[in-house]
């Protein structure tokens, strides 16, 4: 792989083009209060639908460099660092990975034992006030738990340097459809025993309406953020290595990760990249044979560390 073409480069930016796996409609994600994000287009030719939020994204980029049967890292990832809770039985119960908040989640934070807490005062000890070094918060990161870095933290505790503790997202993305209409359809629960029974019991036939959508097409975007990495300054094979993992959660939720929702379920027919034009994305093997070798050279030279485990004790009133 060669990443030298990136190196001037402000932002590597990409797009998929997807389309539903089976037939034509597809499920957006909803919000509260709101349900489907549909929005005009800007020069309002027609109506855009926002599939799957950045904040969704992030999750679904971690959630496919895990593997649930092993409870680690995918195989090719495997020896990266990260925070793994335990209950107080010793079984394993999340991790920094899986956790919305990555290290500012209350498994680590607040009902652990406090290690993660005191290695974190202990490391930046000397912020103070003022802006905050990111440089060294980066280091940090990329030494006790690497996804943070691509995927951003913000640890929100006044004894962490007043709570000021904060690095943006490196790596973002979205789904968005062109030209979206609603496909309504429907359906009934059905009583068999007591048609006519009280829905508020639960009994009765219950009939309901279903929204779906289809567009003119689907695409999902990528965003990672050169100039962000280059200026935490933690040498040239971190942030390769950080590129390399970032391309491969991308590659890796494209070839595993589209099955949005029950009825979302997608299929990618191509990726370029738009900047800079003209580069070539690696595929998910050459990245797979990459990263390996990529964790051990880092490791060797102590920019990345071991595993932390905490455990989790439930507050007791």
């Amino acid at each position: 792989m060669d990443f030298s073409a990136l190196q001037q480069v402000p932002r590597l930016l990409m797009e998929a083009d997807l389309e539903p796996l089976q037939g034509t409609r597809f499920q957006p994600t909803g919000f509260p209060d709101l349900g489907p994000a549909e929005y005009d287009e800007p020069n309002g030719r027609y109506r855009m639908l926002l599939v799957e939020s950045a904040q969704s994204m992030a999750n679904r980029l971690e959630a496919v460099c895990w593997d649930e049967a092993a409870d680690d890292w995918v195989e090719p990832l495997r020896g990266l660092p990260l925070v793994k809770v335990y209950d107080e039985a010793g079984q394993p119960l999340t991790n920094s990975v899986l956790e919305a908040h990555r290290l500012n989640s209350p498994y680590i934070l607040e009902g652990a034992d406090q290690s993660v807490v005191e290695m974190l005062q202990k490391e930046l000890v000397d912020l103070g006030e003022g802006p905050v070094n990111l440089r060294k918060l980066a280091a940090l990161l990329f030494r006790c738990d690497t996804n943070a870095v691509l995927h951003g933290v913000f640890l929100a505790k006044k004894q962490l340097a007043g709570g000021r503790l904060r690095l943006p997202r490196a790596l973002s993305a979205f789904i968005e459809a062109e030209d979206a209409r609603v496909a309504q359809s429907g359906g009934v629960k059905l009583d068999r025993v007591d048609p006519s029974g009280s829905r508020a019991e639960g009994f009765g036939n219950v009939p309901f309406h279903r929204e779906e959508y289809v567009a003119r097409r689907v695409t999902a975007y990528f965003n990672l953020d050169l100039a962000q990495i280059r200026a935490y300054g933690l040498g040239p094979l971190a942030e390769e290595f950080l590129i390399a993992f970032a391309l491969f959660k991308i590659r890796r939720f494209l070839e595993t990760g589209l099955r949005l929702r029950t009825a979302c379920d997608f299929k990618y027919t191509g990726i370029c990249v738009t900047q800079p034009a003209g580069w070539v994305l690696p595929e998910l093997t050459e990245l797979s044979a990459a990263l390996p070798d990529m964790i051990q050279k880092l490791k060797a030279e102590g920019l990345l560390g071991e595993p932390l485990r905490v455990q989790f004790r439930k507050k007791r009133g």
